[in-house]
């Protein structure tokens, strides 16, 4: 029994942050798991700078309103989920997710929780679990599925190597370079292809 495990920003959407970035001026924003493997330490850098210029959820969920799925990623999920199971394993925020699910249809998706002030300010955030990608595709892999993954950042390396197949698709130069033995993919059909030889 196969299920497989996307990632969701620089997969099937664009980064939030980066949106988000260029909607507020901010261009330390951009920084994103693509540059920093450690997630806590991007997370905390991040909400420091959201309390520096007084921004908080209304602000972000309005550039998140405009995101919309990157050209092909809908069709893609829909041709996937025809042949397997899916799960969007992501390290974005629950508050961040609806506007994004709803434009891709409503796939399954496993994430984390931002702490909210009254105000909306973004006080802290909530992982679901430590290593909370791998940690879903172990557990997973303890009730019988075989998982594929399929991602683009450092924090989505541990969930592609512990899977029984795995692809980088769209990742930096640096993470393909780090990991040559990882197949890796820029369009849509190509991905789908390889993860169809793997069901």
């Amino acid at each position: 029994m196969n299920i497989v495990c996307l990632d969701l920003e620089g997969v099937l959407v664009p980064e939030i942050w980066i949106a988000f970035s260029k909607a507020s001026g901010i261009p330390e924003l951009t920084r994103t798991t693509r540059d920093e493997p450690d997630y806590n330490k991007l997370m905390n850098w991040r909400l420091n700078i959201l309390r520096e210029h007084k921004l908080g959820l209304n602000e972000i969920n309005a550039t998140i309103e405009k995101i919309d799925p990157m050209p092909g990623a809908p069709e893609f999920l829909d041709a996937l989920r025809e042949k397997t199971q899916v799960i969007i394993l992501s390290d974005t925020f629950t508050q961040f997710a609806g506007p994004l699910m709803k434009k891709l249809g409503w796939p399954t998706i496993f994430c984390n929780t931002l702490v909210v002030a009254p105000d909306g300010a973004v006080t802290g955030f909530r992982m679901r679990a430590e290593k909370s990608k791998l940690v879903s595709v172990q557990a997973l892999q303890s009730i019988g599925f075989d998982t594929i993954a399929a991602g683009d950042s450092y924090n989505d390396l541990a969930m592609i190597q512990a899977s029984k197949a795995g692809f980088l698709f769209r990742s930096t130069e640096q993470i393909k370079k780090d990991h040559p033995e990882l197949p890796a993919f820029e369009e849509y059909d190509e991905l789908l292809a390889a993860i169809e030889k793997e069901l």
